[in-house]
């Protein structure tokens, strides 16, 4: 099954570390990885249930300047939220590895259970039980 045509494009210091983390912790699968031949990424496609990541080395060159890791630029301006059937089970699996938790989990008015928490590498994640697509408002 297709999932959404927006996929959320990271950068990482250490993408081949951080890909090995993302799928122990949050449970992604890799769906395509791309060795740069320089002992990083080229290009990965990581995917949980219908969402899907693609991420990268960060690298120095002319797309490298329009997209650089949240550690280099001091904080962030975006972050994905991914929908889960378990909040509880993601955040507790997050933090035995070693996440930030930013948010604990917690109920919303608007429906849905979510928490926030940051990668090894500053990035910040939500995960949600709300499904957008599912629910009717």
């Amino acid at each position: 099954m297709k999932g959404s045509n927006i996929i959320p494009t990271i950068r990482y210091e250490d993408a081949p570390r951080m890909i090995e983390w993302l799928c122990g912790a949050f449970g992604f699968d890799r769906h395509l990885v791309v060795d740069d031949g320089h002992d990083g990424i080229a290009h990965a496609q990581l995917t949980l249930g219908n969402a899907m990541i693609m991420l990268g080395s960060a690298r120095d060159d002319a797309f490298g300047a329009f997209q650089t890791t949240a550690r280099s630029l001091g904080g962030i301006s975006q972050s994905p939220y991914i929908v889960v059937d378990d909040v509880d089970y993601v955040c507790e699996k997050a933090r035995a590895a070693g996440a930030e938790i930013t948010m604990e989990p917690k109920d919303e008015d608007y429906g849905g259970r979510v928490f926030s928490c940051r990668d090894p590498e500053g990035q910040l994640w939500n995960f949600g039980t709300y499904d957008p697509w599912t629910t009717d408002k």
